[in-house]
């Protein structure tokens, strides 16, 4: 029996291992105002589905998919996938054909809860612009957020925000242990039609799954 959790994954580059502390968040005026934009842009989307890839330092870029809708998400990631539908949360893993159960905490997730990436930041963090930059006829705008809390694993995440439209382009964390991950969105659907089904796991469709119940 194994209790399996991604550690590092598409959310972790918002919530950041540290935005359950109380500190208030601190920014220049034209950061806050890039942060700002972009989170009121996606807190109107009532559901999306993303495809990001991911690139560990000096590693070859691996795919991810993220679907959301309110507060039931479902990622797949790293031969895993995560499914909670509000309730109840299963992490199965394709290579030993296991999922693990256990109920929905809401306050325990962290960087497995997608439904705060667009607000995290406001709390337990700096943050300061740091460059405007080209990606091809895309203008970026990059903010850079250090955590507050001292015990962080994360010194700093660097996040390229369109400056056209203030979607999400991209980011970049810098772990204290030297890591750097870089993740890329590729394609995001907003409003797209997920019946609730979908985030819930559904054993029939795994032939032979093992289940691990730790509830």
């Amino acid at each position: 029996m194994k209790s399996f959790r991604i550690s590092t994954c598409f959310f972790a580059a918002m919530v950041i291992l540290g935005s359950a502390t109380s500190a208030s968040a601190q920014g220049d005026k034209k950061s806050s105002a890039i942060l700002e934009a972009m989170s009121n842009k996606y807190q109107k989307i009532k559901s999306f589905k993303a495809v990001f890839t991911y690139t560990p330092e000096g590693g070859k870029p691996l795919k991810g998919e993220a679907t959301v809708k309110g507060t039931k998400f479902r990622l797949k990631m790293a031969g895993q996938e995560i499914f909670n539908d509000g309730k109840l949360m299963a992490t199965y893993i394709k290579e030993t054909n296991e999922v693990n159960l256990q109920d929905f905490d809401p306050t325990a997730t962290g960087d497995l809860d997608p439904t705060k990436i667009y607000t995290a930041y406001k709390k337990g963090f700096k943050y300061a612009f740091l460059k405007e930059e080209k990606e091809g006829a895309k203008s970026l705008e990059v903010v850079e957020l250090t955590p507050t809390k001292k015990d962080s694993q994360v010194n700093k995440v660097q996040i390229a925000v369109n400056k056209a439209d203030k979607s999400i382009n991209s980011w970049t964390i810098f772990q204290k242990n030297g890591q750097e991950v870089t993740y890329k969105v590729n394609d995001f659907q907003p409003d797209v039609a997920v019946a609730d089904s979908y985030f819930a796991f559904n054993s029939k469709q795994y032939p032979g799954v093992e289940v691990v119940d730790l509830r």
